[in-house]
């Protein structure tokens, strides 16, 4: 099966007070990089949405993982909502068998999660969404088979992907995994 994984980055940081995607994480990696690389590692293919005006971040997407099939896509309305930078991925994978949806902030996902969230999908009937738990919270990445792919495509608003969530409820199975990497982001400065 040919999927892919869209690396949501077109945010604006507003809570965290700074651009959070160029972030210096320990180890001198920036918080792009460090999510760029991960992802490219677990997906054959890596959808990366930045904004119009990301010309440095697109060229340090491409840069953190130069061994991978890594595309950046601009989405014009980034400023309009996670929806529409969602929409932006998704229109970019059209033709892939699914599609995980993933956030730039949370790069603290285990490489083995991201394998049996891929291979639980891979499995699943093309009408499946997949979505990682831990200690009963319900995280990132999710992963959404190809019969949910052209309602992603048409997202709007901030909203992300939950209408689709919440319409399919019946469809989504939920995997339960010992990481909390699919809970953390980094919406908050680090404090010194």
């Amino acid at each position: 099966m040919a999927g892919a994984a869209i690396l949501l980055a077109a945010g604006f940081s507003r809570r965290f007070g700074s651009d959070k995607r160029r972030h210096v994480l320990e180890g001198g990696q920036s918080l792009l990089s460090r999510s760029v690389a991960l992802y490219a590692r677990a997906f054959c293919r890596l959808i990366v949405v930045l904004r119009p005006e990301d010309d440095d971040l697109a060229e340090q997407a491409l840069a953190a993982a130069p061994d991978h099939r890594v595309e950046v896509v601009r989405c014009a309305d980034a400023s309009a909502g996670m929806g529409h930078s969602l929409a932006c991925g998704a229109r970019a994978g059209a033709g892939s068998d699914y599609l995980f949806v993933a956030l730039a902030d949370m790069a603290w996902v285990r490489p083995e999660t991201l394998q049996r969230l891929r291979l639980a999908l891979q499995q699943a009937p093309d009408n499946a969404i997949v979505q990682p738990v831990y200690r009963d919270q319900p995280g990132h990445p999710v992963g959404f088979g190809a019969a949910h792919l052209a309602a992603l495509a048409e997202l709007q608003g901030d909203e992300g992907a939950r209408s689709i969530l919440h319409q399919a409820a019946d469809v989504v199975q939920r995997l339960s995994v010992d990481d909390p990497g699919v809970l953390e982001d980094l919406d908050q400065p680090p404090e010194k």
